[in-house]
Formats: C-alpha cells, structure tokens, sequence
C-alpha cells in the first residue's frame, strides 16, 4: 500500500481553526464575523461555530461593546510557554556544556508537563560507561531528580495534582512509593535547594539536580547531572557534583532574570 502523503491526514475543520486565528496579525486587532467569512470564504455559519469553539477554550473572545473578536488570554499563555521554553534552552546550552568540561558527566535540562518531567536538552559525557540521553522523553516526575526539585516548592494541595492519583509505581527497589515519605522528602529537597536521584528511576544509575527560576521567581524547569552509581558516590556528590549543579542552575536562573 503506497504510503499516505502528511496532508491527506489533515482535519479541515482545525486548518480553518487556525486559519482563523492568522487573521489577528500585524495591527488587526478586532475582526467581525462578516470580514472572517469574507477572508476565510467560508459561510457565516462555519465562522461562527469555530469562533464559538475558539472562544470556549479561551483562545478567541469577543468585545461585548463591538461585538467583534479578538484573541483570548490562552493563545498568550501558549505564547510565553514557548517564548520561556526558547529563552531556557538558548540560555542553559552553554552552561550545560561548562558543566560537562568541569564534572565530565552527561548534563540536561528539563521542564515539568504534567505529572511527567520532559528532557529539553542533553550535553553528553565523553567516558565510554555513560547514560543515554532522553531528549524528549516523558519520565516520572516523583522518582527523577529533576521531577522532584521541580514538584518539591508546590503546596500540598499542588502536589496532589503531581502524584500518581492512585497507587504511586515502582521502577527500582529504590523508587519511593510511600506517600507520606515521599512529601518528607519533598520537604527536605525544597529546604536544601537539590534533589537527588538514587537509583529509583534506572538500577546502576544515579542523578543531581536544582531547580531554575526566572524573573517572576517561578520555578520552570531543572539542571540535572546524571551518571553510573559507581562514580556518584556519595563523597563525590557532596564535594562536587551537588555544588555544580546548584551553581548552574543559579547562573541560568540568572541569564532568565532572577535576581
């Protein structure tokens, strides 16, 4: 069967969706139903759906004196996600790099979605026994490093909302899966200002991180140095790799505005 070209598997109703959306561009800032129909040459109808689709999630809204529509408050929101996203990757690149020379171990950054952390970027170790890194993948925020410093500053009612609604899993024999000790911990890391990884996630590997703020003093993602558990040994995280990292995520806290 011949393989299928990426725009056949396009929805019309959605292409119109965002079509509409394009339409506040440049200095329009309002538009009516009768100039959207026109420019998007659908029927008054069609636009009027989408507007009100558009507008029940927040990313359309109408002006009750004119009538007319402008964007919402969400497609703001989704903007600065990705404004914060570019300016943390462009700002950590090269501390992440810094950080690779002074420790030689595989370094990342990462952001919380929602109950899973997600690896934005990854500088890579040269020693032969090493992690691979997981740029993109989906990894429990609960018993990763990175997961737990990011979820570690929430209120309980917060944290709630980040723990496994149910019965929290096992990776490792190591992962945590009593609730109770794991908000101890959480408490702990939110005092000391790291987290570490022991083994809970992967057996044999071992990570560090802290936490990155930026200008409004929010929490929007992590520094994180991992490796095999037979070079993080305890003497070498409290003399080394945790004043490193918390080092770096100070300075990237710092290029975002943190003060």
């Amino acid at each position: 069967m011949a393989k299928k070209e990426k725009s056949e598997y396009l929805i019309q109703a959605v292409s119109h969706a965002l079509d509409l959306l394009e339409q506040f561009q440049g200095e329009t800032d309002e538009l009516g139903v009768t100039e959207l129909s026109k420019r998007l040459k659908l029927h008054k109808n069609n636009v009027f759906r989408l507007l009100a689709t558009l507008e029940a999630r927040g990313y359309i809204e109408q002006n009750k004196v004119t009538e007319n529509y402008r964007l919402g408050l969400k497609t703001l929101e989704i903007g600065q996600t990705f404004i914060r996203q570019m300016g943390l990757l462009r700002q950590s690149k090269p501390v992440l790099e810094a950080l690779v020379k002074e420790c030689n171990e595989t370094t990342y950054v990462a952001i919380l979605k929602d109950l899973n952390i997600i690896y934005l970027d990854a500088v890579e170790t040269d020693m032969t026994v090493r992690v691979v890194p997981r740029v993109g993948s989906r990894l429990p925020a609960y018993c990763t490093a990175a997961g737990k410093v990011q979820i570690a500053y929430m209120s309980d009612e917060e944290l709630e909302n980040y723990l496994p609604p149910k019965e929290i899993k096992s990776y490792t024999k190591n992962t945590i899966t009593d609730r109770d000790l794991l908000k101890k911990q959480l408490k702990t890391i939110a005092e000391q200002g790291y987290a570490i990884d022991d083994e809970e996630l992967d057996v044999g590997v071992k990570c560090v991180s802290a936490p990155i703020r930026d200008y409004t003093r929010r929490i929007i993602g992590a520094v994180s140095i991992s490796g095999p558990s037979m070079r993080f040994t305890n003497d070498r995280m409290d003399k080394e790799l945790i004043p490193l990292v918390t080092k770096a995520a100070k300075e990237i806290s710092s290029k975002l505005g943190f003060q």
